[in-house]
């Protein structure tokens, strides 16, 4: 079983993982990619942002690790404006963030087992920690038998499982992953799948940008669905709880009018 822990100081941020976004865009220039998304992700949530390719979905979690600044709005976790984070303690922060790339991003120089471990060293753990946490995951993730193999020779499947699992063995609170099926084929869709369930339900936050509905589906996660850099539609996760997260009022008239209720989950 993958076990969630950290390996840096606790003491930059309260570790519940709340994520608030308020009223954020971002453009690159004159290109406006998100506008105006406002939004709520409690603790331990599973969510699936989809859209199509250049809706916005990337950009989203370029943003939420911090590596890219908002154009406007702003960004908390547990209560912190990632604006006013100074940049040691933004390295922190980064640090209990898990990220798998689109393209996966792996260092060509180093064997599989060196990529996974590259996070623990820079994080400065002892060498036999390092090799214990590794050894497990490749175990877990069935891909022990590749360990001194180097990107070059791995199957799709294969580089998402080396991806998920660096992005894991320093045990975040929260995973981003960018199109993690993207590049395999349906049987390899279906470990990684199993994967992201297992991460999940051991209380780590997982968002997943992806245009795959049949993930989005067999996840059972909640859907936040972008158009134009735009949130058209929040679905909460099949069986969830709901409470009100904000209401949209503007259309309210003084008789026979309605207002329209915009739900959040936060359990299940």
């Amino acid at each position: 079983m993958i076990e969630m822990q950290f390996c840096i100081p606790h003491s930059a941020f309260i570790l519940v993982s709340m994520i608030v976004l308020k009223g954020i865009s971002k453009s690159y220039g004159s290109t406006p990619v998100l506008r105006d998304v406002t939004l709520t992700i409690d603790p331990g949530e599973l969510v699936c942002i989809t859209g199509k390719s250049g809706a916005g979905k990337s950009t989203l979690l370029h943003l939420l690790t911090g590596a890219e600044a908002v154009t406007k709005g702003g960004i908390e976790v547990d209560g912190v404006d990632l604006r006013a984070v100074p940049g040691p303690v933004m390295q922190l922060y980064r640090r209990r963030i898990g990220i798998v790339f689109q393209d996966y991003r792996l260092i060509g120089r180093l064997t599989v087992s060196e990529n996974i471990a590259f996070p623990l060293q820079v994080c400065g753990l002892p060498d036999a920690e390092v090799d214990r946490r590794v050894g497990t995951l490749m175990k877990d993730l069935e891909i022990q038998r590749h360990a001194r193999s180097f990107p070059h020779a791995l199957s799709g499947g294969e580089k998402a499982r080396t991806a998920i699992a660096r992005a894991i063995v320093g045990k975040p609170m929260i995973l981003l992953c960018d199109e993690p099926t993207g590049n395999v084929d349906p049987e390899a869709s279906k470990n990684i799948l199993d994967i992201f369930k297992r991460i999940h339900a051991q209380g780590t936050t997982v968002i997943i940008a992806t245009h795959d509905a049949a993930l989005v589906t067999a996840l059972g996660a909640r859907r936040i669905h972008i158009e134009d850099g735009r949130i058209v539609s929040d679905t909460p996760r099949a069986g969830a709880h709901y409470r009100e997260h904000h209401v949209l009022d503007a259309e309210k008239l003084p008789a026979g009018g309605r207002k329209k209720v915009k739900v959040t989950a936060i359990g299940g």
